[in-house]
């Protein structure tokens, strides 16, 4: 067992409702071993694999992981396209073993720009496992926080000038309404958001909703993010007192 790890001390009590997961590092790991940046991210695929295995098996009830944001557009265009046909194969490679394990798919950010064939595969995983009722895997694909929040007040604004939403509910507009109008409807918030590859920051992700999650940074580059990695950070994180601005 790796250095660190007591799985005696995990507790089962107390294990995170929602994980959200930056996976970041493919192109450093593929570098360091005098690959292409394609190779990175194939690998970074099985690191996927096990994550969603151990989420579910220790009891995490959603895991968002950020696949490509809305910046990635501006990678070379072959690169950009290989990720979205490693999406769609990856997808439809892995969707039957969800399927059976009662896994739920959702998809957050703007499945319209993505090749026909990656957003066909998101489409057809999305409702295949509709009814499902085990873990909620919530995956970010052309996603920005930033125009998820702007996109919910444009929403508030269009019913406000049409008369739907009265000044009197203007008024009294809270955050739970407001979150209502994100993609991540429904969503608890991430209890805790991982990010690995040593990078601190948050690249725009989920800026709203992790307003009080916890975060734990790994310098490990993901594809070597594997079963021991996610429990180290579940330890970090049931190590810490969560005030949620208390005291």
């Amino acid at each position: 067992m790796p250095e660190g790890i007591d799985l005696e001390a995990l507790d089962c009590a107390r294990i995170p409702r929602h994980i959200a997961v930056i996976m970041d590092g493919n192109g450093r790991w593929a570098k360091l071993r005098g690959k292409n940046r394609a190779a990175g991210h194939k690998a970074g695929i099985e690191g996927v694999r096990e994550l969603i295995r151990t989420a579910s098996d220790i009891g995490v009830r959603y895991l968002t992981i950020y696949s490509f944001s809305t910046e990635n557009w501006v990678r070379p265009k072959a690169e950009v396209m290989g990720l979205m046909d490693l999406f769609a194969k990856t997808m439809a490679a892995e969707l039957a073993g969800m399927d059976a394990e009662s896994v739920r798919i959702r998809v957050i950010g703007d499945m319209s720009a993505l090749p026909t064939r990656t957003r066909k595969t998101f489409e057809n995983a999305i409702v295949q496992t509709a009814d499902n009722d085990g873990m909620t895997l919530v995956i970010a694909v052309n996603y920005g926080s930033r125009t998820e929040i702007v996109e919910a007040a444009r929403t508030l604004a269009r019913q406000a000038a049409s008369g739907d939403l009265s000044s009197a509910a203007i008024e009294t507009l809270d955050i739970e309404t407001f979150a209502h109008h994100l993609q991540t409807s429904g969503i608890p918030d991430p209890d805790l958001l991982i990010r690995t590859s040593g990078e601190y920051r948050l690249s725009n992700f989920l800026l709203f909703q992790i307003a009080y999650s916890e975060l734990y940074v790994t310098d490990t580059l993901w594809p070597d993010f594997d079963r021991f990695e996610l429990l180290r950070a579940v330890l970090a994180y049931q190590a810490r007192n969560r005030r949620y601005g208390g005291v």
